[in-house]
Formats: C-alpha cells, structure tokens, sequence
C-alpha cells in the first residue's frame, strides 16, 4: 500500500525486464505480485508526472497482468472501454519509458489508440463500444478462418448503455467465441467477493463443468421435459449466488463474481474460459484506486490527478480564481440554480457528467429534479422530450462531443416535435489533453442543419448566463454551446435579461476588414482588431443568423471573414456564405474555423495554434486574404 505518489522513478527491475507482453508470459507466476506491486508504482510516478487518470488503472493491474499473460496479445484482440482503464496495459506493450509524455503534444495519446500501437485493437474514447467493436473482430476472424480470441473489458459503469446491451444481444444470436470481462469497481457489491463467489466462479470456468453442461444438453436434447428440468436447474442454481441470470438469457455463459485482485484466481479463471466454445461474460470485481491510500478512500475524487508538485508530493490546491470569475460550467451551474429557485418546470438532466458539468450544486439543492441518467446519451434527450410534452421545462447537460451520439434522438424526438428542451453544451471546441475524442469540433454544423433549433455561441461568461436565460424563455429547441474551463473573466450579472433571438453586435469598428466572429473566438477577434483596425461583430447566434447585420458589414466592407472553434465544413461561415451567394454579394470572404482533420492533443492553445487559429495566424491569414483580393480586384 502506497501512501504517497512516488516523485522519482521507482526501482522496478522486474518490469523493466518487460518490452512486449511476450516477455511478461516467460516470468515465473510466482514473481507476478511483485510485478503487480512494481506496475503500480510506476503508474503512479508516471501519471504524477503528467497527469491524467489513474484511478480505474490501479484498480485493474492484476487483470491486466492476467489477460496479458493468458492471451496471446496483439494476435488475440483485447479491447479496453473508454481507456480510463488502459494506463498499466500501455506500460506493458511497449509504452513504459514513453509514459511520461502522456497527453503533451507529440506524447502518448489519453486513451488507446490503434495509430499508437498494435497493441490497442480498438481506439476509444466514448464509452461502451468495446462489446460492438469485439463482436466484429469475432465475426472477421471466423470468416478468414482464423482462430483469434476477442476480449471485451468493459466497467460497470459503460455496462449502464444501451449500447452495451445491444452488442451482448446480438453476440448471443452469433453464438461463436468471444470474452466479455465485465470489470465491476462498484464497491457497493465488494461483500459479494468471498470464497463461496469464487468457488462457482472457478466452477463455472472449469472444464469438467462445461463438459457436463454441454454433454447433457446433447443427451438430453431426445428428451425435451428432462432438458427443460436441466435448464431450469442450472437456471436457479446461478441466480441464487450470482446476477448473471440476464446474461444467461442473453446467450452467455456468465462466469462470477471473482475478486479482480486475485492473480492466481484471475490466470486459472482465464486459462480455462479460453479453452471454452461460445460467448463467455466474466464478471469480476476490483477496488477502484487499489494501492494507494488517497485513492482507495477517495475513488470517485481521486478518478484522476493533476502533475504533482515535486516539493509537496500531494496533490495541488486549486489556483486562484482570477478576479474569482466563474468558469463556464460553474456559470452554468449557478444559474440552474436560480432558475430552479423560481421555476418548479425546471428539470435537470445529464448523462453520467454531473461533475464536469456544474450541477452538483443543483442535485443538492433540488435533487427531486435532478436526473442523472447514466451513460445513456440517447435516453437523456428522449427523456427530456417526454418531460417538455407534459409542461415541464428540462435542462439536458452535456459534452458537445457526447452530444453526437443523440443525434437521432435530437432530431427525431425533439426538433420534429418542437418540443420545450435547453441544450447546454460543454466542451465545445479544443479540450486540450483528451484530444479529438472529446473535442468539441462539429457541433455547430450538425445542429445548424436541424430544423426548429435556436444556436447560441456566448463570447464570455457573463453572456453564457444570459443565453442560458434566453434559452429558458424561448419556446423550443434551444442550444448554448461553450468553452471548457475558464473565458476571458467577465463577472456573470445577477439580473438576467433575455437576448434579441438572432441579434448580434458590433463591438469594434474599423475599416475594409469586418470579422464576424461567433462564441469563444471573440475574444482574439478583438485583440486581431486592434493591430488591423477591423471591424469585430459578435454575431452570438448561429442559428437564426443576424442576417441584416451582415449585409450591412458586407456593404461597407472589402473582406468578410468568419471565425469560429468549430469545423468549417457546414459551421457557421458557411451560414454566412449560403446568405451571400443568395443574396449575389461580390464581396471577398475568408472562412476561418478548425480544419478537415482531427486536431491531436496537447495544451489548448497549442491546439489552437496547430489548427490556425492563434491570434498571429489569424492576422496572417486576414492580411494574405486581402492581398489576394486585391490582386484579384486589379485583374479584372
């Protein structure tokens, strides 16, 4: 058990014997708790070096040891879910000295990625694709006759999607094999970890086990009665010590509970689930943070780390609020609050983000109206369709890049019906260190094109109270979309007042050069300006667009440029562009927004200067564009 986190590099001589999980599968099984305890230790220096999650990896470093030492990995696919799991899996294929550049730009990626390494079969970042993701490995290997094991490691958490549950469905229908380990940190369960749970566990995977349950289902299949007596026998025997009756009914044979942490219990289990016919759920419980004392008392605070500070050894205390201005998602929080205070239609709704996205306040206050639906984006916003038809007025939070995966749900059950729902994005834009499976790049174009959708894009935190409250008294679809983190510091304002819907403002004037800048992008618009003198409208809505005060900027103006943090493909400047070849304005028009690739990880601004969007680069790009269009102007 460790009570600090390692400031210096551990002394770990048997895992640096490790290259290749090849390498871990000649140690003797005797030395593999003293990999395990090495493993930790250098999971712990290393992400107190960079940061990141830590948590749910030290929770699974003996299954990983386990699966790694059973399977034969890369030929064998292992797939990880999420990947908040995945930290000790990458230190043993490959990765070990490169963990300290994890989340910096040019470092190891935040979650397993196929470009990384052969190693992650699966690239992740959204939760609970790895059943799906298995499945067609499955199905792949058994077409081109290869005899290729697939395994799932999926948390109880991600288990909570429907999605999980529709790869399982069909997994059973295809009856081939395939490992689902169903990796339960849920400590509310840990009293069911015992030695009579890992008797059936160890039961349930043996051979002479299974030859009696297929073999009698063989003999007994002349006898229909007697084999439904058996079924029901088996039936009853797993339900009264075990949850696994759905799996079962769902096609697999489910194996558990087993302790997590029981490397010679998880290695016989696995040894004998591999020799197994058909699909295989292996249910196993672990201690999220196990290892470390902090972690171990506090999972859920603990879930990730920031860099540790090399003089204290703890971990640091927040910075100083500057001028103590709320970020974005505290905004958001605060003002959920007073609306609740008020209105007792407010509802408040999130899909497993309660945290991240500010209403933990909310759910104390008013946790009769607070919903947090697990990790179930789709039933999210049709569960906020249904409350908005019966006169209630729900708020769904969520993360743009999580938003995504409502898209049906969006549309089909709340845009066609014109329904009363307050979207409130987070995320929207550059993340930083999760990288482009949790940027928030398309949201803008994939809701633009949604009929009945009101889209607002606030330049700061003062003008992302007031779109909330905007949005409130609007009757429909509404959406605000902002930062992660912190804006440029404008104190939110008590009174709310709602916002002229399709109105934006200018607020600089200048000359030849007017950028229609939308949401975060503002801020650097204005500082571009005051170099170039151009003129900076905060246009603030996407959808319905301010389409008098364009063609009023188009009319005075020899360049139009559009700024955003958000694809260019179908974003906001080509709002902007549609209304101008309508409309036949011959005006120059430069579209600046994130580009057609997916932007890696690293810090924010890094991230912003790799897509062009720092504010040298913008100047860059304006004063090329106007040379262009001069040059143009004089041909003809």
């Amino acid at each position: 058990m460790l009570d600090k986190i390692p400031l210096s590099r551990p002394d770990t001589p048997l895992l640096d014997q490790i290259d290749v999980p090849a390498d871990l599968r000649r140690i003797e099984p005797e030395r593999l708790h003293e990999l395990a305890r090495e493993l930790r230790s250098f999971l712990l220096y290393s992400v107190g070096k960079t940061g990141g999650h830590f948590g749910a990896g030290l929770g699974v470093v003996e299954l990983t040891i386990a699966l790694h030492y059973v399977f034969n990995t890369p030929d064998d696919r292992l797939i990880w879910d999420v990947g908040h799991q995945s930290y000790p899996h990458k230190i043993l294929t490959g990765r070990r000295e490169r963990m300290l550049t994890m989340r910096q730009s040019g470092g190891l990626a935040a979650f397993p990625s196929r470009a990384e390494s052969d190693y992650d079969a699966f690239g992740v970042g959204h939760s609970s694709t790895s059943i799906s993701a298995a499945l067609g490995m499955m199905v792949a290997a058994r077409d081109q006759g290869l005899d290729r094991y697939p395994i799932a490691v999926i948390g109880d958490g991600a288990m909570t999607a429907g999605m999980a549950f529709e790869a399982l469905n069909h997994a059973g229908e295809l009856d081939d094999n395939m490992l689902v380990v169903l990796n339960d940190n849920n400590m509310s369960i840990s009293r069911n970890v015992g030695g009579l749970s890992s008797y059936f566990a160890r039961m349930w995977a043996s051979k002479p086990y299974n030859f009696i349950r297929s073999g009698s289902k063989k003999v007994l299949s002349h006898i229909p009665p007697a084999l439904k007596a058996a079924h029901r026998a088996e039936e009853y025997m797993k339900g009264m010590v075990s949850p696994g009756t759905l799996f079962e009914e769902m096609g697999f044979n489910y194996i558990g509970l087993i302790d997590g942490h029981d490397l010679e219990g998880l290695i016989d289990v696995l040894g004998n689930i591999r020799n197994l016919r058909g699909p295989q759920l292996l249910h196993v419980v672990t201690q999220k943070g196990k290892g470390y004392k902090a972690s171990e008392a506090d999972p859920f605070g603990m879930h990730a780390l920031s860099k540790i500070e090399p003089q204290a050894g703890k971990r640091p205390a927040p910075e100083q609020k500057q001028q103590e201005v709320p970020g974005y998602s505290a905004v958001f929080g605060q003002w959920l609050c007073d609306m609740a205070a008020t209105d007792p239609a407010i509802i408040g709704i999130t899909p497993a983000m309660s945290a991240g996205s500010g209403m933990d306040h909310f759910a104390e206050r008013f946790p009769q109206r607070f919903h947090d639906v697990a990790i179930a984006e789709q039933h999210a916003v049709t569960f906020a369709a249904g409350l908005a038809c019966d006169g209630m007025k729900p708020v769904v939070a969520i993360y743009s890049t999580f938003l995504q995966r409502a898209y049906d749900q969006l549309i089909h059950d709340v845009a066609l019906q014109d329904l009363d729902v307050l979207f409130a994005i987070d995320r929207a834009g550059l993340v930083g260190e999760d990288g482009p499976t949790h940027n928030g790049s398309f949201d803008l174009t994939f809701l633009r094109c949604i009929p009945n959708m009101v889209i607002m894009a606030p330049a700061d935190e003062n003008e992302t109270r007031q779109m909330l409250y905007t949005g409130y008294q609007h009757r429909g679809p509404a959406a605000v979309r902002y930062p992660r983190g912190k804006g440029p510091g404008v104190m939110p304002e008590e009174t709310m007042r709602p916002l002229a819907i399709g109105k934006g403002e200018v607020v600089e004037q200048g000359e030849t050069v007017a950028i229609l800048a939308f949401g975060s992008m503002v801020h650097p618009a204005r500082e571009v300006a005051r170099e170039l003198q151009c003129t900076v409208a905060n246009m603030r809505f996407i959808k319905p667009l301010d389409h008098e005060l364009i063609r009023e900027l188009a009319s005075r103006h020899d360049l139009l440029v559009t700024l955003e943090e958000n694809v260019v493909a179908g974003g906001a400047g080509s709002a902007v562009n549609e209304l101008l070849l309508a409309e036949d304005y011959r005006i120059a028009v430069l579209n600046l927004g994130l580009p057609d690739r997916f932007i890696e990880h690293g810090k924010p601004a890094q991230m912003l200067s790799d897509a062009g969007l720092d504010v040298t680069q913008i100047k860059t790009a304006i004063r090329a564009r106007l040379k262009q269009s001069r040059i143009q102007s004089q041909a003809v």
